[in-house]
């Protein structure tokens, strides 16, 4: 019996992978990018996690896999874009290169099929913390990671349990006061960009919290991520905005083993010099 064809839309949004992160659901985002496709792909932002590689190197095959999907999607004819992030800053020196027929960029421009225009920008420039105090990023960094490993430890619990995933983060998240005010004001922030940039709605990742809200006549759109709530957004062929989430729990794989040799989008540098 052969495999069912992929739902097609007109683009697909993905954020917040942090691929080189063991917080990454590589094996989750695999199986959506399996059943989902899209003619247009924006990779929202912090797809590659470099400030934990240049901590210590984790890069199990899941996460190789993650990127020769999206590589041969681009083969395929998708339009893919790659924004960059603040831990995927590296990237930004590469803008308007194309690696593997993914263009790097710092933001976008999206037309809807209804005729909108859409910002997408990975939104930590209008993070004052990550900017102005940046040792305190790091060190709430570090903290996530911890969330991160409480998530994990549910996770398998779940698992064994024979329970659909549940991100414990993601409940934690809307249930913690300062949390909920630091999401309104990032989507209040980033509405207010999106009108000095003179288009009618935004698309954002950074913040890992997956939704889709109007400030006026401004539409704020969060990709998610996939490390807590494994979310995606999507564009109808009707210009209409989805969040899709893909929370199944996946039997345990070969992804513990590392890749020796870094794929096509770590070694953004040696590319860029070999393009020049």
């Amino acid at each position: 019996m052969s495999a069912p064809e992929p739902r097609t839309f007109r683009a697909l949004f993905i954020s917040d992978v942090h691929l080189g992160s063991k917080a990454a659901k590589a094996d989750f985002l695999i199986d959506f990018l399996r059943h989902h496709d899209a003619e247009i792909i924006y990779l929202v932002g912090d797809i590659v996690d470099g400030w934990r590689l240049r901590r210590s190197w984790h890069w199990p095959q899941s996460h190789n896999d993650v990127v020769q999907k999206l590589l041969r999607k681009a083969r395929k004819g998708a339009s893919i874009t790659y924004i960059a992030g603040n831990h995927d800053e590296f990237a930004r020196q590469f803008q308007g290169v194309h690696f593997g027929g993914i263009v790097v960029a710092d933001r976008a421009i999206h037309e809807t099929a209804d005729g909108r225009r859409l910002l997408v920008i990975h939104g930590d420039q209008f993070d004052t913390v990550v900017h102005n105090q940046r040792w305190l990023a790091y060190l709430g960094d570090y903290a996530y990671d911890a969330a991160m490993l409480v998530n994990r430890v549910v996770t398998k619990l779940r698992h064994l349990l024979g329970l659909p995933y549940w991100s414990f983060s993601s409940w934690a998240k809307v249930k913690v006061k300062k949390a909920v005010n630091f999401i309104g004001s990032f989507q209040t922030v980033l509405s207010e960009e999106a009108r000095r940039s003179h288009v009618d709605g935004v698309i954002c990742g950074h913040i890992h919290h997956a939704a889709i809200e109007s400030y006026g006549e401004v539409q704020y759109i969060n990709t998610g991520d996939w490390v807590e709530s494994c979310t995606a957004v999507v564009e109808h062929f009707d210009g209409r905005m989805e969040i899709l989430t893909w929370a199944h729990v996946l039997p345990e794989s070969s992804a513990d083993k590392d890749v020796l040799v870094p794929v096509d989008i770590i070694d953004l540098k040696g590319r860029a010099a070999q393009a020049a």
